[in-house]
């Protein structure tokens, strides 16, 4: 086993994938914020809400919640919207104006080395409860929760490239050519005119 980037060792087969794709997701979705100012990551980019901090703040607790104290593995990390049940009425997706990007872009990179340790430890069929669930579902497997994380963080950070690109045009690993990018939406809008009206 080598060691993963939050420095637990990483495992091998099917646990060593899902690992690698799941830190994937977690870079994608922090490489979203980088050269953003503060009002750019906070602020609502779609009618649902939906902001780039937001997401960070999400998923950090939900690793925090799945692959830690789901396992039995309390990170003993607090996490005011839980504690004050505002999670429930979106209160982990986005952030107060008292909650600073630092701090919680280090409270994910925390979630990280916590599931990290649980991914390093748990064997993938380890028993797992989700408190939150329907009573006859809370039961369920570490190796279960695991691809739901590795699921919630991919679909997020498509979530969080669709969101920079309503910033900036920056797509994927970087901006795309203005040409390039005039082009392929004028093929892609082609398309869908011989479509339009009906």
């Amino acid at each position: 086993m080598s060691d993963s980037p939050s420095g637990a060792p990483r495992p091998t087969g099917l646990a060593g994938d899902l690992q690698r794709y799941l830190q994937q997701g977690r870079d994608t979705v922090l490489a979203k914020l980088d050269g953003l100012g503060e009002h750019d990551v906070r602020r609502p980019l779609v009618p649902s809400g939906t902001n780039l901090l937001g997401l960070v703040k999400h998923l950090a607790g939900l690793e925090l919640g799945y692959l830690g104290d789901c396992v039995g593995r309390l990170s003993g990390i607090v996490l005011p919207w839980v504690e004050d049940g505002s999670v429930w009425d979106g209160g982990d997706m986005w952030a107060t104006p008292d909650e600073t990007r630092a701090d919680l872009v280090d409270l994910y990179r925390r979630a990280w080395r916590h599931a990290d340790g649980s991914i390093a430890e748990l064997p993938l069929d380890a028993p797992a409860e989700v408190p939150w669930w329907p009573e006859d579902r809370r039961a369920t497997t570490f190796g279960a929760l695991f691809v739901r994380m590795v699921a919630e963080t991919a679909q997020h950070a498509g979530h969080a490239d669709i969101l920079r690109e309503t910033v900036d045009g920056s797509t994927g690993a970087g901006p795309v050519e203005p040409g390039d990018a005039a082009a392929y939406v004028a093929r892609v809008q082609a398309a869908a005119d011989a479509f339009a009206g009906g």
